[in-house]
């Protein structure tokens, strides 16, 4: 009995984080919310790891052809100086520009994210801004295309998604607003912000990989570690497949309910 409980909150776990990784409505806030309800501890860097690559396999599935496309065109301008794929040379330089800032201050800054990683009041805090934030780009269309972006609106994006290094701010979120703030059209901010998430997420499985190795754990639960990864491959592929239609739509003021609703309630009560 006590084995098919542990499957289940592994699922449960996989599920819950693969789903809030996409949506803004910060994943690692929910970590911390559903921890202070269920007295559920520290999932540890390990586990975080496998769910983390569960959802870049999931943002990478959905992106596959405009993550070939930047590749091959990137190589042939490199390489072979095909002025028609400067555009996207120039593209992927500005995801690397958009994603210095997080990488950084993630280095420089862990001891003290780590400190306040666990304070559920905060995070409630934190919420209500990211449904103000939500609210306040929720009409906006944008008129950028990928050919419009700058070096500038690359760092803008770049340090909002430093931002959601805190927990409660959606780092989907930050970026997505920063993006429209900037004037990029929606679908733009959409790929722009999903397609940063993947170096920035290959950046945090390299920093794992020693703990992952060394872990003496891993060893007795990679069975339990792989159906998490699993559940978290699927359910992240579902919400982001999700996030799309709702933003295209503009939808966006759903999430900002959401959000406010629940960040009133964890001050309230938690």
């Amino acid at each position: 009995m006590n084995e098919i409980m542990e499957i289940i909150q592994f699922i449960f776990l996989g599920l819950f984080q693969g789903f809030t990784e996409p949506i803004p409505i910060s994943s690692s806030g929910h970590l911390v919310i559903l921890r202070s309800l269920f007295d559920i501890g520290e999932p540890g860097i390990t586990f975080e790891a496998f769910i983390n690559f569960g959802s870049l396999i999931a943002v990478v599935t959905i992106y596959r052809r405009d993550i070939w496309q930047l590749i091959v065109g990137s190589s042939r301008f490199l390489f072979n100086r095909d002025e028609e794929a400067r555009s996207d040379f120039r593209y992927a330089f500005l995801l690397v520009i958009a994603t210095i800032p997080a990488g950084l201050l993630g280095v420089l800054l862990e001891d003290s994210i780590g400190e306040i990683s666990d304070r559920v009041k905060l995070v409630g805090v934190t919420l209500i801004i990211t449904a103000i934030a939500l609210w306040i780009i929720r009409n906006f269309h944008g008129h950028k295309d990928d050919e419009q972006l700058t070096i500038k609106d690359a760092v803008i994006v770049g340090f909002a998604q430093a931002v959601a290094l805190v927990p409660g701010i959606s780092r989907s979120g930050a970026t997505i607003v920063a993006s429209m703030l900037v004037g990029m059209k929606r679908r733009v901010a959409l790929r722009f912000s999903f397609l940063m998430y993947i170096p920035v997420s290959l950046g945090t499985m390299v920093f794992a990989v020693s703990d992952v190795l060394s872990n003496p754990e891993l060893s007795g639960q990679f069975v339990l570690y792989l159906i998490s990864l699993i559940a978290a491959i699927l359910s992240s592929y579902f919400a982001l497949l999700l996030f799309i239609n709702i933003m295209t739509a503009g939808k966006l003021k759903y999430f900002a309910y959401y959000c406010l609703i629940v960040g009133i309630l964890v001050l309230i009560f938690l």
